[in-house]
């Protein structure tokens, strides 16, 4: 049995020899793109959230149908029972139930870190030459867009039946400022949760048995003078009455420095505190 040796064909003689000199030429550039900027990479981090949320629009049912139905619901259940009628207790509940909303959306932060991590999308981040925080920190930007989606949502509504802020636009703006701000800075629970935690549905369990309390056991509903001795102790110290009395005021044409101190004392002790420990668990994940 003989083999028969088939000659190059024309397309094979045509091919001129590879040096390795040539070849490292067109795979290694003169010069390498500059590094990108920490901010610059944490904006681009942030769209990209914003991009998923184009992407899959069932996203922002959170931060508009939760808003009306909170306010709705709220308003009419209580508002004749705790102010004699509706009309009465908006004036004192938007402010709260506000923040009470937005500090609720600020779990899924939590839950979207998880589900990336699950899908992998992290282990890509991670090899790129870039900010490290700047993965955490975009997500959180992103986030930023919803809560003031959110906010405004729930102030037409409130507009709409009836709530009318004493302070004008410029109350009105510096309240949803600085409830984005406090925001912000208490998604870092959530980011750590979603790095510690295995599944998103553990994420959402734990979020809410940490936020139910916090947001109820507190001035959002009532004013906490009518509450137990024991339990004004709680409520009057809690990051959320603070937030609530500040943007209450602010919305009110008043200027709290206290509260608003404390929220921002709340704000950076969030970040300083569940920041590192956020980033420690990113870069062992």
């Amino acid at each position: 049995m003989s083999t028969v040796t088939q000659p190059p064909s024309k397309a094979a003689q045509d091919l001129a020899p590879v040096s390795a000199e040539s070849l490292a030429a067109l795979l290694v550039t003169g010069e390498r793109p500059p590094r990108p900027s920490a901010l610059s990479a944490s904006l681009t981090f942030g769209w990209r959230a914003v991009l998923k949320i184009k992407h899959v629009p069932e996203q922002l049912f959170d931060v508009t149908a939760f808003p009306i139905m909170m306010v709705l619901m709220y308003t009419y259940l209580f508002g004749g029972a705790l102010a004699g009628s509706p009309t009465e207790y908006i004036q004192f509940l938007l402010p709260g139930i506000l923040v009470m909303s937005v500090v609720m959306i600020t779990m899924y932060t939590g839950v979207s870190v998880n589900t990336d991590i699950e899908k992998g999308v992290f282990d890509r981040f991670r090899s790129l030459p870039i900010w490290r925080p700047s993965v955490m920190v975009g997500y959180l930007l992103g986030d930023t867009l919803r809560y003031t989606i959110a906010s405004v949502v729930m102030l037409v509504v409130g507009l709409v039946i009836g709530y009318r802020p004493d302070g004008g636009v410029g109350g009105v703006a510096a309240g949803i400022a600085l409830l984005v701000v406090f925001s912000f800075a208490f998604s870092w629970i959530w980011t750590m949760f979603g790095l510690l935690l295995r599944t998103e549905k553990s994420v959402m369990g734990v979020s809410m048995m940490v936020i139910f309390p916090l947001t109820f056991l507190s001035n959002v509903f009532v004013d906490p003078r009518t509450m137990p001795g024991w339990l004004q102790a709680f409520v009057n110290n809690s990051p959320i009455t603070h937030l609530s009395s500040a943007v209450r005021e602010l919305m009110a044409g008043d200027w709290p420095a206290d509260e608003i101190a404390w929220s921002l004392g709340w704000a950076g002790l969030f970040v300083a505190v569940f920041g590192p420990v956020t980033m420690r668990l990113y870069n062992r994940k």
